[in-house]
Protein backbone atom coordinates (compact mmCIF):
# COMPACT_ATOMS: atom_id res chain seq x y z
CA UNK A 1 0.00 0.00 0.00
CA UNK A 2 1.35 3.40 -0.98
CA UNK A 3 2.29 5.82 1.78
CA UNK A 4 1.01 8.70 -0.39
CA UNK A 5 -2.50 9.68 -1.37
CA UNK A 6 -4.12 12.31 -3.60
CA UNK A 7 -5.61 15.16 -1.57
CA UNK A 8 -7.04 18.53 -2.44
CA UNK A 9 -6.18 21.94 -1.06
CA UNK A 10 -7.99 25.26 -1.38
CA UNK A 11 -6.70 28.64 -0.26
CA UNK A 12 -7.37 32.33 -0.80
CA UNK A 13 -5.39 34.37 -3.31
CA UNK A 14 -3.94 37.78 -2.46
CA UNK A 15 -4.41 39.62 -5.76
CA UNK A 16 -3.84 43.12 -7.05
CA UNK A 17 -6.68 44.94 -8.83
CA UNK A 18 -5.04 44.17 -12.18
CA UNK A 19 -4.85 40.46 -11.31
CA UNK A 20 -8.49 40.42 -10.17
CA UNK A 21 -9.51 41.85 -13.54
CA UNK A 22 -7.43 39.18 -15.28
CA UNK A 23 -9.10 36.43 -13.24
CA UNK A 24 -12.52 37.83 -14.13
CA UNK A 25 -11.58 37.77 -17.83
CA UNK A 26 -10.56 34.11 -17.57
CA UNK A 27 -13.85 33.28 -15.85
CA UNK A 28 -15.73 35.20 -18.55
CA UNK A 29 -14.00 33.29 -21.35
CA UNK A 30 -14.73 30.00 -19.62
CA UNK A 31 -18.40 31.01 -19.24
CA UNK A 32 -18.64 32.11 -22.89
CA UNK A 33 -17.01 28.88 -24.12
CA UNK A 34 -19.22 26.67 -21.94
CA UNK A 35 -22.40 28.46 -23.04
CA UNK A 36 -21.40 28.34 -26.72
CA UNK A 37 -20.66 24.63 -26.38
CA UNK A 38 -23.99 23.95 -24.65
CA UNK A 39 -26.00 25.90 -27.25
CA UNK A 40 -24.18 24.19 -30.13
CA UNK A 41 -24.59 20.79 -28.47
CA UNK A 42 -28.36 21.34 -28.30
CA UNK A 43 -28.59 22.48 -31.94
CA UNK A 44 -26.56 19.55 -33.27
CA UNK A 45 -28.53 17.07 -31.17
CA UNK A 46 -31.83 18.41 -32.57
CA UNK A 47 -30.42 18.17 -36.09
CA UNK A 48 -29.50 14.51 -35.52
CA UNK A 49 -25.76 15.02 -36.00
CA UNK A 50 -23.13 12.74 -34.48
CA UNK A 51 -20.53 14.60 -32.44
CA UNK A 52 -18.71 14.80 -29.13
CA UNK A 53 -17.10 17.53 -27.05
CA UNK A 54 -13.80 17.10 -28.91
CA UNK A 55 -15.56 17.95 -32.20
CA UNK A 56 -16.93 21.14 -30.64
CA UNK A 57 -13.54 22.03 -29.18
CA UNK A 58 -11.76 21.58 -32.51
CA UNK A 59 -14.26 23.76 -34.37
CA UNK A 60 -14.12 26.41 -31.63
CA UNK A 61 -10.31 26.57 -31.65
CA UNK A 62 -10.09 26.62 -35.44
CA UNK A 63 -12.76 29.18 -36.28
CA UNK A 64 -14.15 31.09 -33.29
CA UNK A 65 -10.86 31.97 -31.62
CA UNK A 66 -9.83 33.76 -34.78
CA UNK A 67 -13.13 35.66 -34.78
CA UNK A 68 -13.04 36.69 -31.10
CA UNK A 69 -9.70 38.43 -30.58
CA UNK A 70 -10.41 39.14 -26.90
CA UNK A 71 -9.99 35.42 -26.17
CA UNK A 72 -6.34 35.70 -27.26
CA UNK A 73 -5.70 38.86 -25.28
CA UNK A 74 -2.31 39.18 -23.60
CA UNK A 75 -2.18 37.43 -20.22
CA UNK A 76 -4.98 34.96 -21.05
CA UNK A 77 -4.08 31.28 -20.65
CA UNK A 78 -5.54 29.46 -23.67
CA UNK A 79 -6.06 26.27 -21.66
CA UNK A 80 -9.17 27.86 -20.11
CA UNK A 81 -11.28 27.02 -23.19
CA UNK A 82 -10.02 23.42 -23.27
CA UNK A 83 -11.20 22.75 -19.72
CA UNK A 84 -14.51 24.53 -20.39
CA UNK A 85 -15.35 21.84 -22.96
CA UNK A 86 -14.23 19.11 -20.53
CA UNK A 87 -16.53 20.62 -17.88
CA UNK A 88 -19.41 20.55 -20.38
CA UNK A 89 -18.68 16.90 -21.19
CA UNK A 90 -18.56 16.01 -17.49
CA UNK A 91 -21.87 17.83 -16.93
CA UNK A 92 -23.58 15.72 -19.60
CA UNK A 93 -21.99 12.53 -18.23
CA UNK A 94 -23.46 13.24 -14.78
CA UNK A 95 -26.83 14.02 -16.39
CA UNK A 96 -26.95 10.77 -18.36
CA UNK A 97 -25.98 8.80 -15.24
CA UNK A 98 -28.82 10.41 -13.31
CA UNK A 99 -26.40 12.15 -10.92
CA UNK A 100 -27.33 15.73 -11.87
CA UNK A 101 -29.88 17.81 -13.72
CA UNK A 102 -29.54 18.85 -17.36
CA UNK A 103 -26.67 21.38 -17.76
CA UNK A 104 -27.67 25.03 -17.46
CA UNK A 105 -26.15 28.06 -19.11
CA UNK A 106 -23.63 29.87 -16.93
CA UNK A 107 -24.50 33.30 -15.55
CA UNK A 108 -22.07 36.12 -14.84
CA UNK A 109 -21.29 36.51 -11.16
CA UNK A 110 -22.66 33.09 -10.19
CA UNK A 111 -20.11 30.36 -9.47
CA UNK A 112 -17.41 32.08 -11.53
CA UNK A 113 -14.45 29.75 -11.99
CA UNK A 114 -11.96 28.39 -14.49
CA UNK A 115 -9.34 25.66 -14.75
CA UNK A 116 -5.90 25.89 -16.37
CA UNK A 117 -2.74 23.81 -16.59
CA UNK A 118 0.77 24.12 -17.95
CA UNK A 119 0.34 22.01 -21.06
CA UNK A 120 1.01 18.72 -19.30
CA UNK A 121 4.08 20.00 -17.44
CA UNK A 122 4.13 19.77 -13.62
CA UNK A 123 3.29 22.97 -11.75
CA UNK A 124 5.39 23.45 -8.60
CA UNK A 125 3.98 25.21 -5.54
CA UNK A 126 5.13 26.04 -2.04
CA UNK A 127 5.33 29.00 0.29
CA UNK A 128 3.15 32.08 -0.10
CA UNK A 129 3.19 32.39 -3.89
CA UNK A 130 2.55 30.27 -6.96
CA UNK A 131 3.35 30.79 -10.64
CA UNK A 132 0.34 30.29 -12.89
CA UNK A 133 0.65 29.56 -16.63
CA UNK A 134 0.58 32.82 -18.66
CA UNK A 135 -0.86 34.73 -15.68
CA UNK A 136 2.41 34.73 -13.76
CA UNK A 137 3.17 34.92 -10.05
CA UNK A 138 0.30 35.41 -7.60
CA UNK A 139 0.46 35.68 -3.82
CA UNK A 140 -1.42 33.54 -1.31
CA UNK A 141 -2.89 34.42 2.08
CA UNK A 142 -1.27 31.38 3.69
CA UNK A 143 1.85 29.31 3.14
CA UNK A 144 1.57 25.99 1.33
CA UNK A 145 3.69 22.84 1.63
CA UNK A 146 6.05 22.23 -1.27
CA UNK A 147 4.86 19.93 -4.02
CA UNK A 148 3.70 19.70 -7.62
CA UNK A 149 0.27 19.54 -9.27
CA UNK A 150 -0.99 19.04 -12.82
CA UNK A 151 -3.76 21.68 -12.94
CA UNK A 152 -5.41 24.35 -10.81
CA UNK A 153 -8.95 25.68 -10.51
CA UNK A 154 -9.53 29.31 -9.57
CA UNK A 155 -12.96 30.37 -8.33
CA UNK A 156 -14.61 33.51 -7.00
CA UNK A 157 -16.45 33.56 -3.69
CA UNK A 158 -17.99 36.86 -2.61
CA UNK A 159 -15.59 38.93 -4.72
CA UNK A 160 -12.53 37.06 -3.42
CA UNK A 161 -10.57 34.58 -5.50
CA UNK A 162 -9.50 31.11 -4.34
CA UNK A 163 -7.17 28.52 -5.84
CA UNK A 164 -7.67 24.77 -5.48
CA UNK A 165 -5.75 21.75 -6.75
CA UNK A 166 -4.92 18.15 -5.96
CA UNK A 167 -1.49 16.81 -5.05
CA UNK A 168 0.15 13.73 -3.58
CA UNK A 169 0.49 14.02 0.18
CA UNK A 170 2.13 11.62 2.59
CA UNK A 171 -0.39 9.81 4.76
CA UNK A 172 -0.26 10.78 8.45
CA UNK A 173 0.97 8.26 10.98
CA UNK A 174 -1.81 6.16 12.48
CA UNK A 175 -2.09 6.36 16.25
CA UNK A 176 -1.78 3.06 18.12
CA UNK A 177 -4.14 4.30 20.86
CA UNK A 178 -7.22 4.61 18.67
CA UNK A 179 -10.60 3.54 20.01
CA UNK A 180 -11.68 0.37 18.11
CA UNK A 181 -15.16 1.60 17.12
CA UNK A 182 -17.34 4.68 17.51
CA UNK A 183 -20.95 5.51 16.74
CA UNK A 184 -21.80 9.06 15.68
CA UNK A 185 -25.36 10.35 16.03
CA UNK A 186 -26.04 13.56 14.09
CA UNK A 187 -28.59 16.07 15.31
CA UNK A 188 -29.76 19.66 15.32
CA UNK A 189 -29.01 20.74 18.90
CA UNK A 190 -25.87 18.65 19.21
CA UNK A 191 -24.24 18.38 15.81
CA UNK A 192 -22.51 15.11 16.71
CA UNK A 193 -22.88 12.85 19.74
CA UNK A 194 -20.27 10.10 20.05
CA UNK A 195 -20.88 6.76 21.72
CA UNK A 196 -18.04 7.61 24.13
CA UNK A 197 -20.18 10.44 25.51
CA UNK A 198 -18.30 13.28 23.81
CA UNK A 199 -20.61 15.94 22.36
CA UNK A 200 -19.99 18.52 19.63
CA UNK A 201 -22.58 21.27 19.88
CA UNK A 202 -24.06 22.97 16.82
CA UNK A 203 -22.80 26.55 16.62
CA UNK A 204 -25.89 27.64 14.59
CA UNK A 205 -23.97 30.22 12.59
CA UNK A 206 -26.92 31.27 10.41
CA UNK A 207 -29.10 31.98 13.46
CA UNK A 208 -26.34 33.97 15.14
CA UNK A 209 -26.01 36.19 12.04
CA UNK A 210 -29.72 36.45 11.18
CA UNK A 211 -30.05 40.10 12.22
CA UNK A 212 -26.98 41.14 10.20
CA UNK A 213 -28.18 39.15 7.21
CA UNK A 214 -31.63 40.75 7.41
CA UNK A 215 -30.12 44.24 7.61
CA UNK A 216 -27.84 43.63 4.61
CA UNK A 217 -30.75 42.16 2.65
CA UNK A 218 -32.86 45.24 3.35
CA UNK A 219 -30.02 47.50 2.23
CA UNK A 220 -29.73 45.50 -0.99
CA UNK A 221 -33.48 45.69 -1.67
CA UNK A 222 -33.41 49.50 -1.37
CA UNK A 223 -30.71 49.94 -4.00
CA UNK A 224 -31.57 50.67 -7.62
CA UNK A 225 -31.10 47.79 -10.03
CA UNK A 226 -27.93 48.07 -12.09
CA UNK A 227 -26.38 50.76 -9.85
CA UNK A 228 -22.90 50.59 -8.33
CA UNK A 229 -24.41 50.94 -4.87
CA UNK A 230 -26.44 47.78 -5.46
CA UNK A 231 -23.31 45.92 -6.55
CA UNK A 232 -21.55 47.03 -3.34
CA UNK A 233 -24.52 45.99 -1.19
CA UNK A 234 -24.69 42.63 -2.94
CA UNK A 235 -20.96 42.08 -2.34
CA UNK A 236 -21.41 42.78 1.40
CA UNK A 237 -24.27 40.26 1.62
CA UNK A 238 -22.25 37.65 -0.27
CA UNK A 239 -19.28 38.16 2.05
CA UNK A 240 -21.51 37.56 5.06
CA UNK A 241 -22.87 34.32 3.61
CA UNK A 242 -19.32 33.26 2.73
CA UNK A 243 -18.18 33.98 6.30
CA UNK A 244 -20.97 31.79 7.67
CA UNK A 245 -20.07 28.97 5.28
CA UNK A 246 -16.37 29.15 6.18
CA UNK A 247 -17.11 29.16 9.93
CA UNK A 248 -19.37 26.13 9.57
CA UNK A 249 -16.83 24.27 7.44
CA UNK A 250 -14.06 25.05 9.93
CA UNK A 251 -16.13 23.57 12.75
CA UNK A 252 -16.89 20.45 10.71
CA UNK A 253 -13.18 20.06 9.86
CA UNK A 254 -12.32 20.06 13.56
CA UNK A 255 -15.02 17.48 14.32
CA UNK A 256 -14.12 15.11 11.47
CA UNK A 257 -10.38 15.39 12.21
CA UNK A 258 -10.97 14.35 15.81
CA UNK A 259 -13.25 11.46 14.85
CA UNK A 260 -11.00 10.03 12.13
CA UNK A 261 -7.72 10.46 13.99
CA UNK A 262 -8.88 8.72 17.17
CA UNK A 263 -11.13 5.88 15.99
CA UNK A 264 -10.55 2.78 13.86
CA UNK A 265 -14.18 2.15 12.80
CA UNK A 266 -16.76 4.93 12.44
CA UNK A 267 -20.49 4.32 12.06
CA UNK A 268 -22.82 7.15 11.04
CA UNK A 269 -26.44 7.19 9.94
CA UNK A 270 -27.59 7.87 6.38
CA UNK A 271 -29.82 10.92 6.85
CA UNK A 272 -32.51 11.95 4.37
CA UNK A 273 -31.48 15.62 4.45
CA UNK A 274 -33.73 16.70 1.57
CA UNK A 275 -36.71 15.14 3.31
CA UNK A 276 -35.79 16.77 6.61
CA UNK A 277 -35.58 20.17 4.93
CA UNK A 278 -39.23 19.87 3.92
CA UNK A 279 -40.11 20.40 7.59
CA UNK A 280 -40.62 24.19 7.68
CA UNK A 281 -40.06 24.38 11.45
CA UNK A 282 -36.64 22.73 11.29
CA UNK A 283 -35.42 23.69 7.80
CA UNK A 284 -33.24 26.59 8.97
CA UNK A 285 -31.68 24.60 11.80
CA UNK A 286 -31.02 21.59 9.56
CA UNK A 287 -29.46 23.68 6.79
CA UNK A 288 -27.26 25.28 9.48
CA UNK A 289 -25.82 21.87 10.43
CA UNK A 290 -24.08 20.95 7.18
CA UNK A 291 -24.80 17.21 7.41
CA UNK A 292 -23.79 16.59 3.79
CA UNK A 293 -20.44 18.34 4.27
CA UNK A 294 -19.79 16.39 7.47
CA UNK A 295 -20.44 13.10 5.70
CA UNK A 296 -18.27 14.15 2.73
CA UNK A 297 -15.35 15.01 4.99
CA UNK A 298 -15.66 11.75 6.92
CA UNK A 299 -15.56 9.78 3.67
CA UNK A 300 -12.25 11.16 2.43
CA UNK A 301 -10.63 11.57 5.86
CA UNK A 302 -11.39 7.94 6.69
CA UNK A 303 -9.13 7.00 3.76
CA UNK A 304 -6.56 9.59 4.80
CA UNK A 305 -6.28 8.33 8.40
CA UNK A 306 -6.71 4.65 7.58
CA UNK A 307 -10.01 4.04 9.35
CA UNK A 308 -13.20 2.33 8.18
CA UNK A 309 -16.44 4.25 7.66
CA UNK A 310 -19.77 2.42 7.84
CA UNK A 311 -22.99 4.13 6.71
CA UNK A 312 -25.96 2.70 8.62
CA UNK A 313 -29.18 2.06 6.74
CA UNK A 314 -31.51 5.05 6.64
CA UNK A 315 -34.27 3.06 8.32
CA UNK A 316 -32.13 1.64 11.13
CA UNK A 317 -34.03 2.55 14.37
CA UNK A 318 -31.00 3.85 16.28
CA UNK A 319 -33.02 6.32 18.38
CA UNK A 320 -35.95 3.99 19.18
CA UNK A 321 -33.92 0.92 20.17
CA UNK A 322 -32.76 0.42 23.76
CA UNK A 323 -28.97 0.13 23.78
CA UNK A 324 -29.16 -2.21 26.81
CA UNK A 325 -31.89 -4.77 26.10
CA UNK A 326 -32.63 -4.11 22.42
CA UNK A 327 -36.33 -3.34 22.92
CA UNK A 328 -37.85 -1.01 20.32
CA UNK A 329 -39.68 1.98 21.81
CA UNK A 330 -42.71 2.51 19.55
CA UNK A 331 -44.01 5.70 21.20
CA UNK A 332 -40.82 7.77 21.15
CA UNK A 333 -41.35 11.30 19.75
CA UNK A 334 -39.00 14.12 18.74
CA UNK A 335 -39.81 15.94 21.98
CA UNK A 336 -38.49 13.07 24.09
CA UNK A 337 -34.85 13.98 24.71
CA UNK A 338 -34.36 11.23 27.31
CA UNK A 339 -34.81 7.61 26.25
CA UNK A 340 -36.79 5.61 28.83
CA UNK A 341 -37.04 1.93 27.96
CA UNK A 342 -40.54 0.57 28.75
CA UNK A 343 -39.09 -2.96 28.87
CA UNK A 344 -36.10 -2.75 31.23
CA UNK A 345 -36.52 0.77 32.66
CA UNK A 346 -33.11 1.94 31.41
CA UNK A 347 -32.80 5.74 31.05
CA UNK A 348 -30.22 7.51 28.91
CA UNK A 349 -29.83 10.61 26.77
CA UNK A 350 -31.62 10.04 23.47
CA UNK A 351 -28.66 10.98 21.23
CA UNK A 352 -26.15 8.98 23.28
CA UNK A 353 -28.43 5.94 23.10
CA UNK A 354 -28.59 6.27 19.31
CA UNK A 355 -24.80 6.59 18.98
CA UNK A 356 -24.25 3.45 21.09
CA UNK A 357 -26.63 1.51 18.84
CA UNK A 358 -24.72 2.76 15.81
CA UNK A 359 -21.42 1.73 17.40
CA UNK A 360 -22.73 -1.82 17.85
CA UNK A 361 -23.18 -2.08 14.08
CA UNK A 362 -19.36 -1.97 13.76
CA UNK A 363 -19.15 -5.36 15.45
CA UNK A 364 -22.13 -6.78 13.55
CA UNK A 365 -20.45 -6.21 10.17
Amino acid sequence: MSEYMLLGIKTKLKLTDVQKTLMAKHAGIRRFTFNWGLATWQDLYKAGCKFNYRTLRTFFNKYLKAEYEWIKEKGICQKVTEFAFEDLNDAFKRFFKGQAKYPNFKKKGKNDSFTINSGGKPMPFGGKSIKLPTIGWVRLHEGLPHGITSKVTISRIADDWYISFAYNQKKPEISSNRIPAIGVDLGVKNLATLSTGKIFENAEYIRSFLKKLARLQRQLDRKEYGSNNRKKAKAKLQKMYAKIAFLRKDLIHKITNYICKNHAIIVIEDLNVSGMLSNGNLALSISDCGFHELKRQLEYKAKKFGCKLIIADRWFPSSKTCSTCGHKHKNLTLKDRVFKCPNCGFEIDRDLNASINLMKLAYAN
